[in-house]
């Protein structure tokens, strides 16, 4: 019995240590483009490969993907202002419900046609059509995706939003619009929240404040979004036969989190200062823990035959997406 206690922390120590490590790598020139997810994904990756599955502290690692996931998920809901989205970011509402409804019906029905992967392409719809990584591991639980697709799902969409925010910042000086529609433009059309701030940010402050209000618009429907899923599933299942869907209560964590940002946090309760970026760094620290434990399951016999497809189908969404919300913007 304590031989096991001890399996499980060692496997949450492993995870907490290629954190650090991804968070340190990170920070090298060319992997600030990256980020810590990304970079943890891929360290991950190559362990497997290298070590194969530590399967000594399967446990603990599995309690990071699992359990760490649903905790970063639900302080994620403390980057959500709902207040601010219904007052000044309405009109983006409807916006983001068409980047969002046509990122994942288009994944839907060109995965049908070309016969790609449809959990993966549905995870990818998701990720490019929300907020990434959170939306991929929210959505994830519901559509019984296994491990291995959450993580390279995640992996992929942080590679594609790395590109496409480089790809925005080289062209931003040749297009022929203001620094505001070009924010909206961002925050409306790119994956991560980083990736985000990455792009708007160097068009001033004005720019990188409509961007973020257009990201947090799209974050604000990631709600919505789950029970529409958790509703087609059951749906689904019920034809079927199969066993239901478990309610993902680590949702009303999120909409508890987002309230209290919303309307206590600033309001009734002004916290010390500083407290809110550590909780930033935290949740993005249990995020990359959740996503090397995911990174883990990732074996690349498996996988490789699977990605091509839905990698080639969210890059034709991505620029299908980017193109459209530069024409409505």
């Amino acid at each position: 019995m304590r031989a096991e206690k001890l399996q499980f922390w060692y496997g949450i120590l492993f995870t907490l240590f290629i954190a650090v490590i991804s968070f340190g790598i990170a920070q090298l020139p060319g992997f600030t483009y990256i980020g810590p997810l990304a970079t943890a994904i891929i360290l991950a990756f190559i362990y497997r490969q290298i070590f194969g599955y530590p399967d000594r502290l399967r446990s603990g690692i599995q309690f990071s993907a699992k359990v760490l996931l649903r905790a970063a998920i639900i302080l994620y809901g403390l980057k959500l202002n709902i207040d601010t989205v219904f007052t000044e970011g309405l009109p983006l509402l409807m916006k983001s419900a068409i980047v969002i409804a046509l990122a994942i019906l288009l994944s839907y029905a060109l995965a049908k046609i070309f016969k790609a992967d449809m959990t993966l392409s549905m995870l990818l719809g998701v990720g490019t059509g929300v907020c990434g990584a959170a939306a991929i591991a929210a959505v994830a639980p519901i559509i019984k995706a296994k491990d291995e697709d959450t993580a390279v799902s995640v992996g992929i969409i942080a590679l594609l939003g790395t590109v496409f925010s480089i790809f925005y910042l080289i062209i931003r000086p040749y297009l022929p619009i203001g620094d505001v529609a070009y924010g909206v433009w961002s925050g409306l059309s790119l994956h991560e929240l980083a990736h985000v701030a990455l792009a708007a940010e160097p068009a001033g402050e004005e720019a990188l404040a409509f961007a973020l209000l257009a990201k947090l618009s799209r974050v604000f429907l990631l709600v919505p979004l789950c029970f529409i899923f958790i509703w087609y599933m059951r749906r689904k299942q019920s034809r079927t036969g199969e066993a239901k869907v478990a309610f993902p209560y680590f949702l009303i964590g999120f909409i508890l989190m987002s309230l209290l940002n919303s309307y206590v946090l600033g309001n009734a309760v002004v916290l010390p200062e500083g407290t809110m970026d550590l909780i930033s760094n935290l949740t993005t620290l249990l995020l990359t823990m959740a996503m090397i434990a995911l990174g883990l399951n990732i074996n690349m016999k498996d996988m490789a035959g699977r990605t091509l497809r839905p990698f080639a189908i969210i890059f034709f969404v991505s620029i299908l997406i980017s193109v459209m919300v530069y024409i409505i913007k």
